[in-house]
């Protein structure tokens, strides 16, 4: 049987060399595009696939644990930065020892000027046999102000004057603690304290004895070195 001779394009391809590399580049590039598209999906799988690495524990999130660890169940009995509850008959029961002491003071006093001790901006003295406790205590604020004077605008006779009367008065309505502002001087001349050397002089003197059981300078909020507690017999 005679053979069919070949069509003309498939003839011209065969005898054309050129055309059968260029086909069979084309067909390699395809099998590597083909081959790349795989991979890429295969590691795409294999990445969702892969669990996610923890991270590496750092040694001070192990102390935090621990330490949360250790603290469960522990309750806070105290809230920080909150001042402590004051006893609310604090001042009341201060006040009553005070005046326990001072009337215990009143028994054991002997007549006599009082004892004097100060310097440039405080002073204090109390009647002889006093107990030191009870000037420690007047000097602290234990006791209740009263009643106060204030001297300011006055002349230093008019003061004594006036330091006499309202101590004589303020024995006689049974007052047992009491203020007496005379001011530190600054304004006067040459910032002489002339109404606070005067109060001083006469809280000391043997005259008052019978109505003064002791004196010391104010706490600030009272009027600090510009003021003196006064502490009555009964």
């Amino acid at each position: 049987m005679s053979q069919r001779p070949p069509k003309k394009k498939e003839a011209e391809f065969q005898n054309n060399p050129f055309k059968s590399a260029i086909k069979t580049l084309q067909d390699q590039e395809k099998q590597e595009k083909q081959a790349a598209a795989a991979a890429e999906v295969a590691k795409k799988k294999a990445a969702v696939q892969k669990p996610a690495k923890a991270p590496k524990a750092r040694p001070e999130d192990d102390d935090v644990g621990l330490f949360f660890s250790a603290m469960d169940g522990v309750q806070q009995i105290t809230n920080r930065g909150e001042a402590p509850k004051v006893n609310p008959r604090l001042p009341e029961l201060i006040d009553d020892n005070a005046e326990a002491l001072a009337q215990l003071s009143d028994l054991v006093a002997v007549d006599g000027p009082l004892s004097f001790t100060g310097s440039d901006e405080s002073f204090e003295g109390a009647s002889p046999g006093t107990d030191p406790n009870l000037l420690r205590s007047l000097r602290r604020g234990d006791f209740s102000v009263q009643d106060r004077l204030d001297l300011h605008g006055k002349t230093q006779k008019e003061a004594q004057a006036a330091v006499e009367r309202f101590l004589s008065d303020s024995r006689r309505a049974k007052r047992r603690c009491v203020l007496i502002v005379h001011g530190r001087g600054l304004n006067s001349k040459d910032q002489i304290p002339v109404l606070k050397d005067a109060v001083r002089d006469l809280l000391s003197q043997k005259r008052l004895e019978r109505m003064v059981l002791a004196f010391a300078t104010a706490r600030p909020q009272d009027g600090g070195a510009g003021a003196v507690y006064v502490l009555l017999r009964r």
